[in-house]
């Protein structure tokens, strides 16, 4: 089988069965599993797939810049948005992550809802400015441009030093084998530094991040309270997180 023959195999199965497992493509084809590995660092440097430990997974198409991401799946983030909004209580404490669902949750909370926000985002402390109730503190620190947030040892000292009752978390990467993944290693440190200081987190994940990864893990999956999404609860990777016992708030 010719080089390209290969690829259009590789990206065909990984469309259709959601993973490629290494040794199993290299025993249906006859050929070395380093060929395989080859061929899957191809198509990673290409952006195509996630290489993971046997094989590799769909890449996350959140990991695009945070323009880019405004336009994916709009209406998927507004729908877990308004899911994830319902679980903040009046007089409660809320720590809102970064990134374009986290705005549109800043969006979706109650104009006069009188709460105090957390965040290291600039965007999210800005889109709050209209909400005369809402207390935001800032956490401050290197902004990072990808997801508009402030990331570093300067962010993490300050995340150690708030407390919460409840964390609203993104990130790129749903898969119940790969976990809960991001693009970057700071950020996914200062993901983990937020959780710690909340009583509950609730991880927010439309539709196009279930069942995909990115490189860094974030946290495992019973540090988290729930997951929020608009996927169809008989997609394959909520069924399989919903048998391991991962409350699955529905949005929509």
């Amino acid at each position: 089988m010719l080089a390209a023959e290969r690829r259009d195999h590789l990206l065909g199965l990984l469309a259709r069965e959601g993973k490629i497992v290494a040794k199993d493509v290299a025993a249906d084809l006859g050929i070395s599993e380093d060929s395989v590995r080859r061929d899957l660092r191809d198509l990673a440097a290409e952006g195509l797939c996630q290489r993971v430990y046997g094989g590799a997974l769909p890449v996350s198409p959140a990991v695009a810049d945070y323009a880019a991401r405004q336009a994916v799946t709009p209406d998927g983030k507004r729908q877990v948005a308004a899911a994830a909004a319902a679980l903040v209580r009046p007089g409660s404490a809320l720590i809102l992550d970064g990134g374009t669902t986290a705005l549109a949750v800043a969006r979706a909370l109650a104009p006069d809802l009188a709460c105090t926000v957390i965040t290291h985002s600039p965007t999210i402390a800005a889109a709050l400015l209209d909400h005369p109730r809402a207390e935001v503190f800032l956490l401050g620190g290197r902004i990072f441009k990808h997801s508009a947030v402030a990331c570093g040892a300067a962010a993490v000292e300050a995340a150690q030093n708030v407390s919460a009752d409840l964390c609203l978390l993104g990130v790129t990467g749903v898969h119940p084998q790969a976990g809960l993944t991001t693009g970057d290693a700071e950020e996914a440190a200062m993901k983990r530094a937020l959780a710690a200081r909340a009583a509950d987190t609730y991880v927010l994940a439309s539709s196009e991040k279930i069942g995909t990864a990115s490189r860094f893990r974030v946290l495992p999956w019973e540090d988290i309270s729930g997951l929020v999404t608009d996927a169809d609860r008989r997609h394959p990777v909520v069924e399989e997180l919903a048998a391991r016992g991962v409350e699955i708030l529905a949005a929509g």
